[in-house]
């Protein structure tokens, strides 16, 4: 009678266990449990066991029904550890999927005693929740050598914001990153790495605000009144596509802005982002000093890199917002394309080509596209670096710093 008492206890304790293991994001006792059964000796762990393989299907109906919910919740919370981990379930051998500063900011929709659900870069994931508060984590100063990044909020298009209305997609988000550099600059640089939307060329948005054609032929032709929301971009002579290194650089160049005392807004980090071009912009005026776009051209002679310039046609110049902002345009571009001359990359012409674009015609901050060269340029980890500290050099000259 004993022993058929102990295996109905050792049973009930593998229910448990499979409970527990299943229950993401709730507590794990996996550890505990398991020593002990251990502790009972060799023989009982064998017993439990074949209890467990006997039972299997009945356990699997009983936790199934039985494992607990986590509570239901929508707010904000911060991560008050230095360096914590977010997992793909709520155990503590579950995958690493992401690693996270201290006071970075998240949205919490469940909870438990021991983990917590949240939503990171539009993934839900699992953090402990020992590590998470609903009040921002006092942080200390930062030094000369602290210029790493911490995470902040994720920013979402607010329908609000002068043009939001003109977008057709947008329920994908922005992340902001503060610099901890020594020197911050209290300015804020808008990095768009250009392409990168699925479906954004079967989606249309208008050319311009008033609803006025294009002034001159690009991707879109002269006349049009609407665009692709967003292009597919083209592919290098390699095979590589524009927009995995756009992405490549704007992560390249988003490292030294910060290492120089520069905020910024990344609006793509992923290969694919459901914000289309004219989305960018607004979170961008809103959000950011200035707006730059990165591509490259589509030509095949290596023509060195160049800026969009605002057109000289009277019609699109006296046309708002462009009126209001076409001389920060030019000048931001003149700046960087400076810098970029100055850190010995080749440049096109004289640095400029006219173009009537949707992001130049919705913008309300210095805003540019800028070509860093075409499908034949070297793309190479080497040369992002050394685009992106001739960009650096010309955001200084352009803000004064």
């Amino acid at each position: 009678m004993r022993k058929e008492w102990k295996k109905l206890a050792m049973a009930a304790m593998v229910l448990t266990l499979g409970i527990a293991a299943l229950n993401g994001c709730g507590k794990n006792e996996n550890a505990d449990a398991s020593a002990a059964v251990s502790s009972e000796g060799e023989a009982e762990t064998e017993e439990v066991l074949q209890v467990h393989a006997e039972s299997s299907s009945v356990e699997a109906e009983v936790i199934k029904e039985t494992a607990p919910a986590m509570k239901d919740v929508e707010e904000t919370v911060y991560v008050t550890g230095d360096t914590v981990n977010l997992r793909k379930d709520g155990y503590a051998s579950a995958e690493v999927v992401e690693t996270v500063a201290k006071g970075t900011q998240l949205k919490r929709i469940g909870y438990s005693d021991t983990w917590s659900r949240v939503i990171y870069k539009d993934q839900i994931l699992c953090i402990s929740t020992q590590f998470v508060s609903t009040t921002p984590p006092e942080t200390e100063a930062p030094t000369e050598a602290a210029v790493q990044t911490s995470d902040g909020s994720s920013i979402s298009l607010n329908p609000s914001w002068k043009y939001a209305d003109f977008s057709k997609i947008n329920s994908g988000a922005a992340t902001l990153y503060k610099s901890q550099a020594a020197d911050r600059k209290g300015i804020t640089v808008c990095v768009n790495a250009g392409h990168g939307t699925t479906g954004g060329t079967k989606v249309k948005t208008l050319c311009h605000p008033d609803g006025t054609p294009k002034v001159t032929s690009g991707s879109t032709k002269a006349g049009a009144t609407s665009a692709a929301a967003v292009s597919t971009g083209m592919e290098f002579a390699d095979g590589t596509a524009e927009a995995k290194v756009t992405l490549a650089m704007a992560k390249t160049f988003k490292d030294k802005l910060l290492a120089a005392g520069y905020d910024v807004v990344m609006i793509r980090e992923t290969d694919d982002v459901q914000l289309d071009n004219i989305a960018r912009t607004v979170i961008a005026n809103n959000t950011a000093d200035c707006h730059i776009a990165i591509h490259w051209d589509s030509s095949t002679n290596d023509k060195g890199a160049f800026y969009m310039s605002v057109p000289d046609i009277a019609s699109y110049k006296n046309m708002e917002p462009v009126k209001s902002h076409w001389q920060q345009h030019n000048a931001l571009g003149e700046s960087v394309i400076g810098g970029l001359r100055a850190a010995g990359i080749k440049i096109f012409s004289n640095g400029a080509m006219a173009m009537d674009l949707t992001q130049t015609s919705y913008s309300t901050v210095p805003s540019i596209d800028i070509e860093l060269g075409d499908k034949v340029s070297d793309h190479s980890q080497a040369m992002l670096d050394k685009l992106a500290a001739g960009m650096v050099a010309g955001v200084n000259t352009y803000f004064g710093k």
